[in-house]
């Protein structure tokens, strides 16, 4: 695929559509037959969850070739490229469209949902029954409704109350499949949730990628080679990836200094912090408090 002809898909593009219900740039919710059809190659920069309730699609993710139809769910994280999308005449569906920002707000402090966008990461389509399909559209509808409550105080405070909720009812389909398929597993598949799983739980105090691969009893060239197979990420990307997303919610909490949050954090001092932050996200931390 020509890099050169990828172009970004966002949430401010997408609103444009005339049925789209938002809130800002943080989540969309649409029909799928009003999304209109990619002209081309297009990079996600947002999540992307579609219930398909009718017709059949076809399309690549990062080149694999993906096929959808009624009762199927879509995962697409963002970074992915979605290109060679064909559908029938009859396709329909309902789309939530997240910022990765408002995604990680919903999701804080709470590690077992990750597991889903780990899975879907090399199981982009997932087979719903119709109990699980239609208790999918009951939150869909909900979720519509308060964003079109324009006098709803806590309209977004509630959209995220729905959209966690939804996540523990796709995480629990998902666990579902991984126990039917649990033979299908490869070492890698096995290798990288492990290793994220570890993330999780000690980004906070280690940040080596030698002491994750010491813990799975791998080297560490053989758990960068596993990590970027699998999902196209590098392990120091991931670690980085959680240890971001960790200082942004932090440095929101106004009752630590950010001195404070370098202790918690297990950086050496305040310096460090701040040019680390500034390298992963392109401001200080005081002036992404500020913002």
């Amino acid at each position: 695929m020509n890099q050169k002809s990828i172009k970004d898909a966002d949430i401010q593009g997408a609103k444009n559509l005339n049925e789209a219900n938002f809130i800002g740039n943080d989540i969309l919710i649409t029909n799928m037959c009003d999304v209109p059809i990619p002209d081309g190659a297009r990079r996600m920069n947002f999540i992307l969850i579609t219930l398909c309730t009718g017709g059949e699609a076809r399309y690549t993710v990062d080149t694999q070739e993906q096929t959808v139809r009624k009762n199927d769910v879509i995962i697409i994280s963002e970074r992915h490229v979605v290109a060679d999308y064909k559908s029938s005449l009859d396709i329909d569906g309902i789309c939530i469209i997240m910022s990765v920002k408002f995604f990680y707000e919903t999701i804080s402090n709470v590690g077992d949902i990750s597991v889903m966008f780990l899975f879907s990461k090399n199981h982009p389509v997932v087979s719903l029954t119709q109990n699980e399909a239609d208790t999918f559209k009951s939150y869909f509808y909900m979720l519509k409704d308060k964003l079109a409550d324009m006098q709803n105080h806590f309209r977004r405070e509630l959209a995220r109350t729905l959209m966690l909720a939804m996540f523990y009812e796709m995480s629990n389909v998902i666990y579902r499949v991984q126990q039917n398929n649990s033979r299908r597993h490869t070492r890698a598949d096995v290798i990288f949730t492990r290793f994220l799983h570890l993330v999780e739980e000690n980004f906070k105090r280690e940040r080596r990628v030698g002491w994750y691969a010491e813990q799975l009893c791998i080297t560490p060239k053989y758990l960068s080679e596993t990590v970027k197979s699998v999902s196209r990420r590098t392990p120091n990307e991931w670690i980085d990836r959680y240890v971001t997303f960790e200082l942004r919610i932090q440095l929101r909490n106004f009752t630590k200094s950010i001195k404070e949050i370098a202790i918690d954090m297990n950086f050496p001092n305040q310096s460090f912090l701040g040019k680390y932050f500034k390298e992963h996200v392109g401001m200080s931390p005081s002036e992404y408090r500020k913002s």
